[in-house]
């Protein structure tokens, strides 16, 4: 095979040096004429037949070749590019292939090692219970962590025996057989997965673990993953009290850390930690850590009086280098979160290993990745932004909710007042420099937050976080958004001086990045608005929100879901003072053994999205209904607003009103997505006079045929309505349908239109038909729509049209037809309902 590849590459090689003359005898191209070549390859690696033409006239070193052999000498020119890429992805895809496997080998000794000791367990048990021993101590299976006798922490010689202890037992849980590892439901390894992972089955605390392949060196990831609040949300503040160097060019250090509450009725975990980080005799990188006990509350009690002390024992990193290059990393995480502190509605969320591998080991290893991708020039983000600025606006809006729902006093925040009714917390902040904001802030009173926690039964969060974005308005007050908007202007006059303003209630979502597995995306907001004063009836009054949202993947075990939103200056400068508001949905009663429940129940999406997914059949629907009846969740409720000292107390009853209402609204919107069912005033809003998608699918394929006389769709089989939907879906050509109205809007487009657009199924109902032509595309659309109306369809000739972000596209045809209602059932279609118009533009590709 590599003989007959190393053949395939010297021929490929040789008539590229080689063209005929006017004698039709192959002759060597000059070194001169292959570096007039190449430079031309170098501009435009295709050229069309007059530059070809143009470079012989204009170059006198090629007067002797043809034209033709120009072609042949460029054709193959691309040809060697093309088959170098593809054995560079290849030897890429092996390396990485070679890394998983031997991953998968050692997790297979490691097993194995487990069976032999609980075979052995197993036969000791026996024999006790057959000579009627009773012996407490054989159950060596249920690990818990050793006792350590207590020793001097304030000796060097002291901590270092700790650090060692630490060291051993670390390795023992990464790589041996210390902890009963299970596979971390919906997480199954492969080529394409980010790593493997694991929860504990049987362990004092919960513990995760993780390991997977990363292509950076392993001091670059010690470095990333020893600064914790850069990827743990959840870090409040991390501080290095001491730091002294230990044997083998380790270094050990102890560290104070302070993590958040996830809700509002909990109270913040800190850990007083030693951390030793230190490499092995076969090059591995080592960062392990675990409390301190015995050894004094560490930090003095005042700071750390807001704070429930937690325990972390053994937990770390072990980072192995690749003969190929990159690492190898192994990560394991092992809390105990001391369940006993918060209330029993809460104590499931403490006491699962789902929740610790969600928030922090898996969320470790996708960090590294990500910033491995970023590094490598394998992402690209909206508005030419640099990733490590969309990276720190993430950071921010976390940072920012998550300081509104904790309210820590040596922050500034203080209690104003607690409503009894409906448990709604106002806090103030009446300090003038917030960590996340700039000093545009300074003339303001403050910012007040309103706040509640509730508990929700029988609600899917990532169906709940996927609605409130896609359909903000069944919540919001855009009016109150835009008071936050107005206030954040800097100057004093912002605030009472804002322009009366009409929403038309539409939003469009403009994505600006996501991370590698689309578990958070973050995104700008338009909410679009119009002056009411008659002097300003032309200008826009837009109000712009910065928006993350997480957790909307129904699969993902244990996983939090969160919307944060801030108001945003329209020119989106870096340093924009940030006051997030939003909501946050996390499951708290995931058990163990009910696995696959979470991965079955709740299928139910909200719009056409919801049928390219395999969901459940009506038969087994009420079975899925039944297996999630019991499934709770809490939702925490913050929205931030800035005030003016002379305004608190208004913006205070104004806040407690609208956080009521919003409440109302979520619990409405929880009673119709539940697996019972959804609301027929609700469910008439998400898709307002459409069919479902199955049957649009159907419907956009059989009118095509109808009209064009071919098939749009190639199956092999005639196929079920699904596969249809997933030929449909996953077309190659952008295809997107438009409503009849006299402004005719989207209304569907599938997988490659919403790639051609750069938008969502969602934000595509805000985008009019009009918007995404250029001039000569709406004169051609314009004077073929008679035709169109007419026969039924029209070919419109190539052109160039616009995507949500500005950029152009260009495409070689565009088809559109008339898209009938039953189309099957009458073939003349005269007596069909027209549904909509359907577009298909061949061979798209951004400019």
């Amino acid at each position: 095979m590599e003989m007959a590849v190393a053949n395939h590459r010297e021929r490929s090689s040789d008539s590229m040096n080689r063209h005929l003359d006017s004698s039709g005898k192959y002759v060597r191209y000059t070194a001169e004429q292959v570096e007039a070549l190449e430079r031309v390859y170098a501009e435009c690696p295709k050229p069309s037949s007059l530059r070809r033409q143009q470079l012989i006239r204009e170059c006198s070193i090629l007067a002797n070749i043809e034209p033709k052999q120009i072609k042949v000498w460029f054709q193959n020119r691309r040809c060697r590019d093309k088959q170098r890429k593809e054995a560079s992805r290849l030897q890429s895809v092996n390396r990485k292939l070679s890394a998983m496997n031997k991953l998968l080998m050692e997790e297979n000794d490691r097993l194995q090692k487990q069976v032999s000791q609980l075979v052995c367990e197993n036969g000791y048990m026996k024999q006790q219970l057959t000579t009627t021993v009773v012996n407490d101590a054989s159950c060596d299976s249920v690990v818990t962590t050793p006792q350590h006798s207590l020793r001097d922490a304030n000796s060097p010689a002291g901590l270092l025996s700790i650090a060692e202890e630490t060291l051993a037992e670390f390795l023992s849980k990464a790589t041996g057989t210390a902890v009963d590892w299970v596979q971390m439901p919906g997480m199954k390894p492969g080529p394409d997965s980010v790593g493997i992972f694991a929860i504990s089955q049987r362990c004092s605390g919960v513990a995760a673990r993780a390991c997977g392949l990363v292509s950076l060196e392993p001091v670059k990831i010690a470095e990333i993953l020893k600064d914790r609040p850069s990827w743990f949300r959840d870090c409040r503040s991390l501080e290095v009290f001491t730091m002294f160097p230990a044997g083998n060019g380790g270094t050990i250090e102890l560290v104070y850390m302070q993590t958040y509450a996830p809700a509002t009725l909990a109270p913040a975990r800190d850990f007083w930690t030693l951390r030793y980080t230190t490499s092995l005799d076969n090059g591995s990188f080592v960062v392990c850590e675990r409390s301190l006990s015995g050894s004094g509350a560490g930090p003095n009690a005042a700071s750390a009086s807001q704070f429930v002390r937690a325990e972390m024992l053994s937990s770390g990193y072990l980072i192995r280098p690749c003969d190929g290059g990159g690492s190898i990393i192994h990560i394991v995480d092992h809390l105990n979160l001391e369940a006993w502190s918060v209330p029993d509605v809460l104590r499931p969320l403490y006491e699962s290993s789902k929740v610790v591998a969600q928030k922090m080991t898996i969320s470790a290893l996708r960090y590294i990745r990500q910033l491995a991708q970023e590094s490598n020039g394998e992402l690209v983000y909206g508005l030419g932004r640099q990733p490590a600025v969309l990276r720190t606006f993430s950071q921010r809006l976390s940072r920012g909710f998550n300081d509104a729902v904790n309210g820590f006093g040596d922050d500034g925040w203080s209690t104003m007042h607690c409503d009894g009714a409906e448990d709604i917390i106002v806090a103030i902040n009446s300090t003038k420099h917030l960590n996340n904001m700039s000093n545009s802030l300074s003339f303001l009173g403050g910012v007040l937050c309103a706040k509640a926690s509730m508990l929700l039964q029988n609600v899917p969060p990532a169906v709940l976080i996927r609605f409130l974005r896609e359909h903000r308005s069944e919540w919001a007050d855009f009016n109150v958004d835009a008071y936050s908007a107005a206030t954040l202007k800097a100057g004093s006059f912002a605030y009472p001086g804002m322009r009366p303003t009409r929403f038309t209630g539409s939003q469009i979502i403009m994505p600006l990045g996501h991370t590698i597995e689309h578990e958070e995306m973050l995104e700008v907001v338009r909410l679009e608005g119009h002056s009411l004063a008659q002097e300003d009836a032309f200008m826009s009054r837009d109000v712009h929100l910065l928006q993350i949202c997480t957790g909307i993947d129904e699969n993902a075990v244990g996983a939090c879901s969160e919307l944060i939103f801030a108001p945003i200056n329209e020119m989106f400068p870096d340093d924009a003072p940030l006051v997030p508001s939003g909501f946050r949905v996390i499951p708290v009663d995931a058990k163990t053994g009910d696995a696959q429940d979470l991965l079955t129940a709740n299928q139910r999406t909200l719009d056409l999205t919801s049928s390219l997914e395999v969901g459940p059949s009506p038969e087994n629907a009420s079975g899925n209904s039944s297996s999630s009846s019991s499934s709770r969740c809490i939702l925490t409720i913050a929205f931030q607003f800035p005030f003016e000292n002379n305004l608190q107390d208004n913006v205070a009853g104004m806040a407690c009103q609208y956080v009521r209402s919003v409440i109302s609204s979520v619990q409405r919107v929880a009673m119709a997505i539940s697996p019972s069912g959804i609301s027929p005033s609700l469910g008439s809003k998400l898709s307002p006079g459409s069919p479902e998608a199955v049957t649009l699918a159907q419907w956009i394929s059989q009118s095509y045929t109808h009209h064009l006389g071919s098939e749009l769709l190639t199956m092999d089989s005639l196929g079920s309505n699904d596969s249809v939907l997933k030929l449909l879906w996953d077309h190659q050509d952008a295809i997107l349908c438009c409503s009849l109205k006299p402004q005719p809007v989207f209304m569907f487009a599938n997988q490659a239109g919403l790639d051609m657009l750069e938008t969502t199924l969602v934000a595509l109902q805000d985008i009019t038909l009009e918007k995404i032509f250029d001039e000569s595309g709406r004169k051609a659309l314009c004077s073929d729509f008679a035709k169109l109306m007419q026969q039924g369809y029209a070919c419109l000739p190539s052109g160039i049209c616009l995507s949500t972000m500005g950029r152009h596209v260009t495409y070689e045809q565009a088809v559109a037809w008339k898209v009938f209602a039953a189309a099957s059932e009458n073939n003349d279609g005269n007596d069909n309902t027209l549904h909509c118009l359907a577009f298909s533009f061949v061979n798209w590709s951004f400019v």
